[in-house]
């Protein structure tokens, strides 16, 4: 999620101006980077739980990071995140859970290159205050009552409001963590697209990148619990809603669906939050909401207005793959060179398109539903996802063979694809392996899962 920062005050006139907000991400090829963004659990090396804000926990994993540089960001004057040259930052997750939102790269070298140096530093901070971080879709052993708060004051809105409309909203706040990769496009058509292909694509991501398999200090009988939470959070403004298939679907009709369906949170004024959870923006835009009478809506309410938006491919000036569990530094790159593969380059779009030809709105649903438990099991047209899997990692791979960005060993991005690659092709995937050491090595406990997956 996105910390406090600059806002946009224009105030909002039209419809059509906050599709163009949205449009103005549009650029040529040429200009097309990557963003990637990573979450990852701390966890004390003692006991295994999971760190507070203060003392010795989150807050001073952020102070030991700005020793590396970068300026602090604020809410109430407690340090939340790190702004990084570059426009990467440092963020937390609502239970501590610390984020990577990498800066916009031109190559998948350069993500891995950005991965090093961040791993490497929280590491080294972790390991002086005796924590550990680990990348893992769900929290392996603790309740939602062992996970702490942090003090960003949209996170209180949040906790109040998630209870009231799905079951798991507070699982998915405070025990998930998620890999994500941001890829741009150069006009309405291409986005839409891309994020067709990538809706009807997600569901095979969450399967290939599922690492979740424990609940509480027990398999829960899921592959990725991370993306069973998903199924009921808050069915509004998460999923894969029917709009984005809808004929004459483009930036203002994404627009106007933000405004009358995906109820608010919150408005940001005077460097706080006004709470208006479950009010309408539209109603916003027309002055119907008596706790924001005489607050005129801006260009900046709207462009929050975006980030709360959870769909599991999400629409702002960029388009976020959202469908996959955090992992091993490898899988997490993997995740990225998957899609920048199937995105970036026409001929394997195109590809990627026929391969999903005809595939409904109703079939993405059902195997969206299905695949938490079943990853590459579940039921697909007449046979199982896996059917399909090899060749999308086929698809990705002639994508990034084709950009041909090498580094200095000669390697094109390809060479991030080998252990989703491995999975397609039958290996086991990162949960399947997990549970393999459960039976096999840790005698039915899960103790060892952080330590063993810490970065």
């Amino acid at each position: 999620m996105s910390n406090p920062g600059d806002s946009d005050d224009t105030p909002i006139a039209s419809i059509q101006q906050l599709a163009d907000h949205i449009a103005a991400g549009c650029k040529p090829a040429a200009e097309f980077r990557i963003g990637t963004e990573h979450e990852k659990f701390g966890f004390r090396r003692t006991d295994l739980a999971p760190p507070p804000y203060e003392p010795g926990g989150i807050r001073d994993v952020l102070t030991g990071l700005l020793e590396y540089g970068g300026e602090p960001i604020l809410d109430h004057g407690q340090p939340i995140g790190i702004k990084l040259p570059g426009g990467a930052s440092v963020s937390l997750e609502p239970a501590g859970q610390l984020e990577l939102s990498g800066a916009p790269l031109l190559t998948l070298h350069d993500t891995r290159d950005e991965f090093d140096v961040h791993l490497r530093q929280v590491h080294a901070v972790a390991q002086s205050l005796g924590l550990g971080f680990s990348p893992l879709g769900f929290h392996p052993q603790a309740t939602r009552e062992d996970m702490p708060w942090m003090p960003k004051g949209r996170y209180a809105i949040m906790r109040r409001y998630m209870p009231l409309v799905g079951t798991r909203g507070l699982d998915m706040m405070t025990r998930t963590c998620t890999v994500q990769v941001n890829l741009d496009y150069a006009s309405e058509t291409e986005m839409r697209r891309k994020l067709r292909v990538s809706l009807a694509l997600q569901p095979l991501a969450t399967a290939l990148f599922a690492n979740s398999p424990f609940t509480e200090g027990r398999p829960n009988g899921l592959l990725s619990a991370r993306a069973n939470v998903w199924l009921d959070t808050d069915k509004r403004r998460s999923g894969i809603p029917a709009v984005m298939f809808e004929d004459g679907y483009g930036f203002e009709r994404h627009a106007q669906w933000l405004i009358d369906e995906v109820p608010m949170y919150f408005v940001h004024r005077d460097g706080g939050y006004i709470d208006v959870a479950g009010r309408s923006f539209r109603d916003f835009m027309e002055g119907r909401i008596p706790e924001l009478a005489g607050t005129i809506a801006t260009v900046g309410d709207f462009a929050d207005h975006l980030t709360t938006a959870f769909t599991d491919v999400r629409l702002k000036r960029f388009l976020e793959m959202r469908g996959a569990d955090a992992g091993t530094p490898e899988m997490m790159l993997a995740q990225s060179a998957l899609w920048v593969g199937l995105l970036y380059d026409d001929a394997a779009l195109a590809a990627a398109e026929s391969l999903v030809a005809g595939v409904t709105h109703a079939e993405i649903l059902a195997l969206r539903a299905a695949v938490p438990r079943l990853g590459l099991a579940a039921p697909f047209r007449h046979g199982i996802l896996r059917d399909i899997a090899a060749d999308v990692v086929a698809i990705a791979a002639g994508g990034l063979r084709a950009r041909d960005r090498q580094d200095a060993l000669s390697q094109d991005e390809r060479v991030y694809l080998d252990p989703v690659s491995a999975i397609a092709d039958g290996a086991p995937s990162q949960a399947e392996r997990w549970l393999e050491r459960y039976r096999m090595v840790w005698n039915g406990s899960v103790r060892d899962i952080l330590d063993e997956s810490a970065i």
